[in-house]
């Protein structure tokens, strides 16, 4: 008996977690594709197009003379180059009051503007080199391609909120005076 209790024992400890399940194997965690890449996206080059990526602009102050000779500060946008004369105030939802777009022109000139997917009406003072508003276009209609021109030549034109001339009392004649443009040069 010796023999058979011997080769029973070697038996058993031949097969480990008798009568037990047989663990199965580890499994691999499932790792999920990545996601197929997206092209990129196509740069945008068309300045008039909403989604232009418009660079910021410089900045300058513009001093208006209203009824009484009362003094009104525009802080104001510039646009010194051809794109952004062109793109102007395109897409804005809102123009606060006090502020505005000054246009620079590299001479002056007969200028005339658009409203060209600009979506609020607008206030447009033609101003000659001296610093004198030539002429004044009030509440520009939005969305239009209508010609808006200056009744004489033009150097600046500066854009601000439609309604703003009558309700400040700004007229063609008064001065204008302008605070950190001097170091801009305009393109043709």
């Amino acid at each position: 008996m010796k023999p058979a209790l011997l080769a029973l024992s070697v038996v058993l400890l031949a097969c480990p977690g008798e009568g037990k399940p047989p663990t199965p194997p580890p499994v691999a965690p499932v790792v999920a594709p990545p996601p197929p890449a997206q092209p990129p996206k196509p740069v945008v080059t068309d300045i008039t197009a909403e989604d232009y990526p418009m660079p910021r602009l410089p900045r300058a102050k513009v001093t208006l003379v209203g009824a009484a000779g009362k003094k009104l500060p525009i802080d104001s946008e510039v646009a010194v180059t051809r794109d952004s004369r062109t793109r102007g105030l395109m897409w804005r939802y809102t123009l606060a009051e006090g502020t505005g777009m000054l246009f620079i022109f590299s001479r002056e000139q007969p200028l005339s503007f658009w409203m060209r997917n600009t979506l609020i009406p607008l206030d447009m003072l033609f101003i000659d080199a001296k610093g004198t508003i030539v002429s004044i276009v009030e509440n520009a209609e939005p969305r239009t391609l209508s010609s808006r021109p200056s009744t004489g030549p033009a150097t600046y034109v500066l854009e601000v909120p439609g309604g703003y001339c009558a309700k400040n009392g700004v007229k063609a004649g008064s001065s204008v005076t302008f605070e950190g443009i001097s170091n801009l040069v305009a393109e043709d």
